[in-house]
């Protein structure tokens, strides 16, 4: 962290936010919330005192993920749990991410009630880049640097959208200093990419020499490889994606295993910029290979 930014400690699980008390901000920036109690203790806090809201969401809050091309008047998911104040980050986990969506859609329109007119939320896809531990993308960029045959879940034709995290927090900047307000969507890349094409990309920008054996979902299916889980032997595809070992669904990082295919006219016309998936993927893969390495990144599993 830069020497000039002062840093504030708190701990929003427990409510301990004193240290906002007497604040005044031009800008918040609400990044990590999933929990709609998270935004009303910091409201009641700040609220009066912020002359822009910025809660950073997700396009998980979408009711319906099998529906591609959404824009951000499609309907949410709803939460069917008992309480969704009482939620925490422990219960979303053991509800193994079914409550994130709904909590998140929820803390959304808490953020609206406390600063109404003030509020800016944005609903980024998957967010990809250096230093993300999730494997969600980093796997492909460590795996396909290696070379070799590179199993390849799924067909050519999947579609995939991510947006790098260094993308999304300049525009998110550039939307602050407009004045903007509103709900956009935030993914890309800015025009249409497939699985086979993302791989292509990656395998080019790290001049590799990997081949990729297409295999067919229902096979992995049929070999318990689900999408989203297990370790980090075999990577996900960006939006069908599997792991071996394990035939539970569960979302890295917050982010369902049905990510849906967003529409992003509303992000477009402000200026969302989605860099080229082989810088990210460079960039990515430099980033990461330690970690991998560590956490058993390999081509044992595919076979």
């Amino acid at each position: 962290m830069p020497e000039d930014v002062e840093q504030l400690v708190g701990d929003r699980s427990t409510g301990q936010l004193d240290a906002l008390k007497g604040r005044k901000c031009n800008v918040v920036i609400d990044n990590p919330t999933m929990l709609p109690k998270w935004v009303r203790d910091a409201a009641e806090i700040l609220q009066g005192n912020v002359e822009r809201y910025v809660f950073i969401s997700t396009i998980s809050v979408y009711a319906n993920n099998a529906k591609p091309g959404q824009d951000e008047t499609a309907p949410l998911a709803k939460y069917e749990g008992a309480d969704a104040m009482k939620e925490t980050r422990d219960s979303v986990i053991a509800s193994k991410f079914a409550f994130y969506g709904p909590l998140k859609a929820l803390s959304e329109k808490e953020a609206e009630k406390w600063f109404l007119g003030k509020t800016l939320i944005i609903r980024p896809g998957l967010i990809v880049g250096p230093c993300d531990e999730t494997d969600r993308f980093s796997y492909w960029p460590v795996r396909i640097a290696r070379g070799g045959e590179v199993l390849a879940p799924g067909e050519k034709s999947d579609p995939v959208q991510f947006i790098d995290g260094r993308d999304l927090a300049e525009w998110t900047i550039r939307m602050v200093e407009q004045g903007a307000s509103g709900i956009y969507n935030a993914t890309g890349p800015a025009k249409p990419l497939t699985i086979g094409g993302m791989r292509e990309e990656i395998k080019t920008a790290l001049g590799s020499d990997a081949k990729f054996p297409w295999v067919p979902a229902k096979f992995l299916e049929s070999q318990k490889v689900a999408p989203w889980v297990g370790y980090a032997g075999l990577g996900p595809a960006l939006g069908r994606g599997w792991r071996p070992g394990n035939d539970q669904h569960r979302a890295g990082a917050g982010e369902r295993a049905d990510l849906p295919a967003a529409g992003r006219d509303r992000a477009r016309h402000p200026g969302v910029v989605s860099g080229p998936t082989g810088g990210t993927s460079g960039q990515t893969g430099r980033g990461n290979h330690a970690r991998a390495r560590g956490r058993g990144v390999g081509g044992v599993e595919e076979k």
